[in-house]
């Protein structure tokens, strides 16, 4: 993990907990706490996963590029999307708490091997590996959340739920978009159980 990665989770923790706390600004400190150890899980997850597929797995704030289902359906340069949890916070005075700032992209490392039977070849990243890495980053998130819940910690919980719902929506460069335009079916599966534990969530 580099400097600008460690940056990224620094700033990416520090908006996410202010738009989480806007209407109780009583929790800041907690919610301060749990994002920084929601966004490392995924994270560090997303990067065991990539080591498997000999890529390196580098996080960045989320930029809008692709709009629709044709990889020629985007806008002319990527749009910033850092700034929205604070923007909608600010709008529906804290209603709606937007989480999906982050996405990651992969590179194949300087020898990405292949051994069956002896033979090293180069290997190509494919939407396959990209929609892998997210939906383990999106597993990691789920089992800290069920965890933090059986220990008590239902803020923490909750927050991850947020987290995961946000990402797995099919937009921009979002984990959901990476898993949706690998496998509509896959995407299905992990969206339903998404909501039932967003239902969960929004109860506890």
């Amino acid at each position: 993990m580099d400097k600008r990665e460690i940056a990224t989770i620094i700033l990416a923790t520090i908006i996410m907990a202010l738009a989480a706390s806007f209407k109780d600004t009583s929790i800041f400190y907690v919610a301060t706490l749990s994002f920084l150890i929601i966004i490392s899980v995924n994270i560090i997850a997303k990067k065991i996963v990539g080591f498997h597929f000999e890529t390196d797995v580098k996080t960045k704030f989320w930029t809008w590029y692709r709009f629709g289902l044709r990889q020629d359906m985007h806008f002319k340069s990527p749009v910033p999307m850092a700034w929205l949890p604070l923007l909608l916070a600010l709008f529906t005075k804290g209603h709606l708490l937007w989480l999906g700032i982050l996405e990651f992209d992969i590179a194949a490392k300087a020898e990405r091997v292949a051994k069956r039977h002896g033979i090293y070849r180069f290997t190509q990243v494919t939407e396959w590996h990209m929609a892998w890495i997210a939906i383990w980053g999106i597993i990691a998130n789920l089992i800290f959340a069920i965890g933090a819940y059986a220990l008590g910690f239902e803020l923490f919980a909750k927050l991850s739920i947020y987290f995961i719902a946000w990402n797995t929506i099919p937009i921009g460069r979002l984990d959901g978009a990476k898993i949706f335009y690998a496998n509509r079916a896959l995407w299905t599966i992990i969206f339903a159980i998404t909501a039932i534990v967003l239902g969960w969530g929004i109860v506890i």
